[in-house]
């Protein structure tokens, strides 16, 4: 081992299933050499990382305006009026969906 170009060797351990998918990533490659291979994503592989921050700001707005909406859903199916502050809270969570919006439209320029 003393003479081989690449003398530190690196171990991991992988399911069946992440095997077979290395092996088809591979095969879009065209190389046969697994160690090729990973060598070459561990060094030139790229990572990417999504900022979802305003995805998920969005998700938790729109989770609240559902909750609304089928509490006053609820509440009109039971012959109960609807309150102008339920209706004036949809307007408000509405409004904060558009300027999500807007900022998510604007990052992405």
């Amino acid at each position: 081992m003393a003479n081989r170009k690449r003398p530190i060797v690196l171990r991991c351990p992988v399911t069946a299933e992440e095997r077979a998918l290395i092996e088809q990533k591979m095969a879009q490659l065209h190389t046969k050499r697994i160690g090729a291979y990973l060598r070459k994503m561990a060094i030139d592989g790229y990572i990417i990382q999504v900022d979802t921050t305003d995805i998920k700001e969005m998700t938790r707005v729109l989770s609240a305006i559902g909750r609304n909406i089928n509490q006053i859903a609820k509440r009109l199916n039971a012959g109960g009026p609807a309150y102008q502050a339920d209706m004036e809270e949809i307007r408000e969570r509405m409004e904060q969906i558009w300027q999500l919006q807007r900022r998510i439209l604007l990052s992405q320029r």
